[in-house]
């Protein structure tokens, strides 16, 4: 859909700019409300318009349509920020962009495997103690938990290891989360993943998944955010058309910078495209009051799966 104040021939103008031109470092970033952004030097300001150079045309913006106004330089830097959580729990980063294939390369060893008696997801390590984020229902009425790791050797080969005795810390049923704790391995480090600063993603970028589908290990589904806030029975979701199936449950689903924005949980039945993700806010929330959700083997309601009570006999053979 092309906007009403744009014409073919400025969009077409604008779309060679942006792949061919190299644009000055301190150029302005103009994001406009539809989601697209514009770069240029910003000529002029007037009351309700803008005028931007973007190397071949000037456009005429009108301020209605503007959202956010930064410098490029800010955008295109190569530095990356990394802060920690209150408690340092987790890392959260401001990563630059790379491709998707780099990015599997670098975090795909942070990704595992998680099988139970009576099936298997992933899920991903936020540090380096092994404390593992997955879904809730993938380790769901199960005690006996297995996490298989991946680690790359310097010849760049992947090494397996499946570990036992994965002790669970907090489940959290109302927004599928359960966090995980791997036993410490002394020649086998953990690879951990950043979480994404915030919610900030938009339809239409890109983003990938690392997973387990079908037991399928380490595999990569590639998408965009089709909707950042699809209401599903009170919780907001992101919706993807990165392809998930059973076994990419509790995976990670990554930014272009390969951030954490969110944690894949289901899809639609008979739907292709359509996948979902429980949004990075939601896992924060989850990770900062994990003691609120601490799980308790005392407790018959946290997690211990029963074997079904004895059948009654019918009344004709208690006659008999």
């Amino acid at each position: 859909m092309i906007d009403n104040w744009c014409c073919p021939k400025r969009i077409t103008c604008l779309l060679i700019t942006i792949l061919c031109l190299s644009i000055p470092a301190q150029a302005d970033v103009i994001e406009l409300v539809n989601g697209h952004k514009v770069q240029g030097d910003v000529l002029k300001q007037g009351s309700d318009y803008l005028l931007v150079d973007i190397g071949i045309e000037v456009l005429r913006i009108p301020s209605d349509q503007v959202r956010s106004r930064t410098k490029s330089e800010s955008l295109s830097s190569n530095k990356t920020s990394v802060s920690q959580s209150k408690d340092k729990f987790y890392s959260v980063a401001e990563l630059p962009a790379k491709s998707i294939k780099e990015l599997a390369r670098i975090y795909g060893e942070a990704v595992t495997l998680v099988q139970t008696p009576s099936g298997l997801g992933s899920g991903f390590i936020i540090n380096d103690r092994g404390y593992c984020v997955t879904n809730y229902h993938v380790v769901e009425k199960e005690t006996r938990i297995a996490v298989t790791i991946f680690h790359r050797t310097k010849s760049g080969e992947f090494q397996r290891r499946q570990i036992k005795d994965v002790e669970i810390i907090a489940l959290n049923p109302f927004f599928d989360l359960a966090l995980l704790r791997i036993p410490l391995q002394k020649d086998f480090p953990f690879r951990q993943v950043y979480l994404a600063e915030d919610d900030s993603q938009r339809e239409g970028e890109e983003v990938f998944a690392i997973g387990n589908p079908l037991g399928l290990e380490r595999s990569v589904s590639r998408g965009i955010i089709s909707t950042r806030n699809r209401n599903m029975q009170g919780i907001v979701y992101i919706q993807t058309t990165t392809q998930i199936n059973p076994g990419n449950s509790g995976g990670p689903l990554f930014n272009s910078r390969g951030e954490v924005i969110g944690v894949t949980n289901m899809k639609l039945i008979l739907g292709e495209g359509l996948g979902f993700a429980i949004p990075i806010s939601y896992v924060k929330h989850f990770l900062d009051n994990r003691d609120a959700f601490a799980f308790d083997k005392t407790s018959p309601n946290t997690g211990y799966r029963y074997f079904d009570a004895p059948r009654r006999k019918s009344a004709e053979k208690e006659t008999k």
